[in-house]
């Protein structure tokens, strides 16, 4: 892929016009629904009260997976407003029609031009065409955008939303991995290892943090096959327990497991290096 707005750090907003490289552009209706449920149901605190910005950053080909966010998160809070971002000028123009009030698209990238300043910006799928060494100044500079308390979720899906992962991070650096699956059909939780961000995807290997999350949470759903008769839901939960009574970092519980969802502190899987 040409990469025509090649990636080059920091910098003031829009001083070298959007920042980052094209993406496919690929996108499908409800791709995002669990990262979405995942920003109601966990970050409502930072979300539900007064007027929040919130950034959608590489929208694609489509606007779709931006309005559902609008969606969502207005039934959460009538005065969120959101923004599409988008590196590719066809791709905004062709969102306009769209718009409407409290949800706009316009050009921007890693720099991020839009103002209030965000709590959460979402950037899905936008990574993964980047080098490993390239994330951490992205993070920081994604971060440096956001009001304070707030986060950036980057991380992976594949085409129909069944299967995702993400990390969550905010000013301080990386704070968790979240792992977000359709459980019918899942044979082994390590199947979702194509879909890390791009900070821990080349990472999944004997040695490292989280090749050894992956290896735990395997053995955990084969030892958990006994609940299977009781549901997928008893079989995650029971693995989720598992792996806390085997000393890992969970920061979920219950009820988001019931989902297919679970949330593992940065420093259970960050890079050895």
């Amino acid at each position: 892929m040409e990469k025509a707005h090649a990636y080059k750090g920091g910098g003031a907003r829009n001083a070298r016009g959007p920042q980052g490289n094209p993406t496919r552009g690929t996108t499908h209706t409800q791709r995002m629904r669990r990262v979405d449920r995942w920003l109601t149901g966990t970050q409502a605190s930072l979300l539900r009260h007064g007027p929040a910005k919130v950034v959608d950053l590489g929208f694609g080909a489509s606007p779709v997976t931006t309005v559902e966010m609008f969606t969502r998160l207005r039934d959460l809070n009538p005065d969120i407003t959101v923004t599409g971002l988008e590196i590719e000028p066809a791709r905004v123009a062709e969102a306009q029609p769209a718009a409407e009030a409290g949800l706009d698209f316009r050009l921007g990238g890693f720099e991020v031009p839009v103002r209030p300043d965000p709590a959460v910006i979402r950037a899905f799928n936008v990574l993964r065409q980047y080098r490993e060494e390239d994330v951490a100044d992205v993070w920081t500079l994604l971060t440096s955008r956001l009001s304070p308390g707030g986060i950036l979720v980057e991380g992976t899906c594949d085409e129909i939303g069944r299967r995702a992962c993400w990390a969550t991070v905010d000013a301080t650096g990386p704070v968790s991995l979240t792992l977000s699956t359709r459980l019918a059909g899942l044979e082994e939780p390590s199947e979702l290892a194509e879909r890390l961000p791009k900070a821990l995807i080349h990472r999944n290997v004997p040695g490292e943090r989280v090749h050894d999350l992956f290896t735990a949470l395997d053995a955990a759903w084969a030892r958990a096959s006994v609940v299977a008769p009781f549901g997928l839901r008893q079989r995650w939960r029971a693995m989720c327990m598992d792996l806390v009574d085997q000393g890992w970092a969970l920061l979920d519980g219950p009820h988001r497991w019931r989902l297919g969802e679970l949330t593992v502190a940065w420093d259970q899987v960050a890079p050895l290096d």
